[in-house]
């Protein structure tokens, strides 16, 4: 926690010196992540239309004021969806203040016909109750899975199936600009780094 927090007062330094250009964030200047990438100048999931595990429509625009990291999963997701959401958690403890009411990580589910919306609440709860997850019909997820370029399919096993899928995290700005990939194999603490360079910036 000490390395972000040294990290995250040299951005700062940064901003009162007019690097940070906190009245608007410039794509091609300030956003150096050390690990995630730099999705500035990519346009995706701008028209996705989905609903909460209440039954709100929810859209882009339903998160602006906060900074939504949006990934995909399923409930029986055996080994990817549950490191993700632990993830989540672990970043979670690490930010403070301002920052940790910014954060808003939010999960799509890949298997609507199985995750019912009490299904799906009660198992994103069970990580961290900030959560939200959203569903739709099948077509309505395989057209926003379109919308942000994720792989998914169904895979038989047995009388049953599981659902392979690409396990990248994005991450909006307040304004709903797309600002950042996540990838799986980073750790809560180097998500953590880079969000932090994001919301000093952003």
């Amino acid at each position: 926690m000490t390395d972000l927090l040294t990290r995250r007062a040299v951005v700062a330094g940064m901003g009162v010196l007019g690097l940070g250009l906190l009245a608007g964030c410039n794509p091609a200047r300030g956003l150096d992540f050390k690990y995630g990438k730099n999705m500035s100048n990519e346009i995706l999931g701008r028209k996705f239309k989905l609903k909460d595990t209440q039954g709100n429509e929810r859209s882009l625009s339903s998160f602006y004021g906060s900074m939504p990291m949006i990934f995909f999963g399923f409930t029986q997701c055996p080994a990817v969806c549950p490191t993700a959401l632990a993830r989540v958690a672990q970043i979670r403890k690490m930010l403070r203040g301002r920052d940790l009411e910014l954060f808003q990580p939010v999960l799509i589910t890949l298997d609507p016909e199985r995750d019912t919306p009490e299904v799906l609440d009660a198992y994103v709860k069970a990580f961290d109750p900030s959560i939200i997850a959203l569903t739709g019909t099948p077509e309505e997820i395989a057209e926003v899975a379109r919308e942000f370029k994720v792989f998914y399919e169904k895979v038989p096993v047995g009388d049953t199936y599981t659902v392979s899928h690409s396990s990248t995290s994005y991450v909006y700005d307040t304004r709903g600009t797309l600002r950042l990939s996540l990838g799986h194999s980073l750790n809560a603490k180097e998500c953590t780094e880079d969000l932090l360079t994001l919301m000093e910036i952003c």
